[in-house]
């Protein structure tokens, strides 16, 4: 792949809020992956300093200063993660999202109490799914404020490309989930590159999910089961019938922004 093509699948998918169409596409949860301990290295955290550096080390408080109130993935790619989360959360769950911002993309169901934590007020303040919001900065200090067993499931809508220390996050949010509690973290392959860990970069879609499937192996060793990858991407609905060929089209092609799941839940 070209620089010039590389750095157009990398560059920020910043997209202004625009109402969803879920009708036009469909999601087939069944696209999982099952990982095993026996899968990751029996030698335990496997990544370097290196791996986990980033083009830009500068604050991240700099960063993300400014409020940006736009989405960063495509309509499709909003409705499929909302989908997954209206099948996988229960009415009354307490969640904390991680790493959020103006929207959480969440169901319209009843939800308990709803959390924020994230780097820019202005964007949480205006989240309207959030009974309450946290400001902080994961990767200066990941330790989440937090009782333990505080939480049924912990969400993250593509950041978790950016944390510099997931071993220390990981653990923290096995220790703020109640037992049997669930972690999902979503992710594209849209980033901010300079914000990006160094690995992130070099991998390709399948090898991402490997990561973040890895993340929970070890952080902590033994405290995670179920750790699944899935592909929630949404696909154009087809034309007439089985054999038009927008149907055969649309079946092998993703309609806009690929969304992939790896999830886990706390032993």
């Amino acid at each position: 792949m070209s620089g010039a093509l590389l750095l157009g699948a990398l560059l920020p998918h910043a997209r202004h809020p625009r109402s969803r169409c879920l009708s036009m596409c469909t999601r087939d949860f069944s696209r999982a992956t099952r990982f095993e301990r026996s899968q990751f290295s029996a030698g335990g955290w496997a990544y370097s300093k290196e791996d986990l550096s980033r083009m830009d080390e500068s604050a991240d408080t700099y960063f993300y200063s400014s409020p940006r109130f736009v989405t960063h993935i495509d309509d499709g790619a909003i409705g499929a993660l909302t989908a997954y989360y209206d099948e996988s959360l229960a009415e009354g769950d307490e969640i904390l999202d991680l790493c959020s911002s103006w929207i959480s993309h969440l169901p319209e169901k009843q939800l308990g109490r709803v959390v924020g934590l994230g780097m820019n007020a202005r964007e949480l303040e205006a989240n309207e799914r959030l009974s309450e919001w946290v400001q902080a900065d994961l990767n200066s200090e990941p330790t989440l404020p937090f009782a333990d067993a505080s939480f049924d499931a912990v969400l993250n809508v593509v950041s978790v490309d950016y944390l510099s220390r997931p071993r220390e996050v990981f653990a923290e949010m096995n220790r703020v989930l109640r037992p049997g509690g669930q972690a999902i973290m979503s992710f594209s392959n849209r980033c901010f590159p300079s914000k990006a860990v160094r690995m992130w970069l070099a991998a390709n879609d399948e090898t991402r999910q490997k990561i973040v499937a890895s993340y929970f192996a070890y952080s902590p060793e033994g405290a995670w089961r179920d750790i699944m990858a899935i592909d929630v991407s949404p696909k154009a609905q087809g034309g007439a019938g089985p054999f038009d060929i927008r149907s055969i089209f649309s079946a092998l092609v993703p309609s806009g922004d690929p969304m992939f799941i790896v999830r886990a839940n706390k032993v």
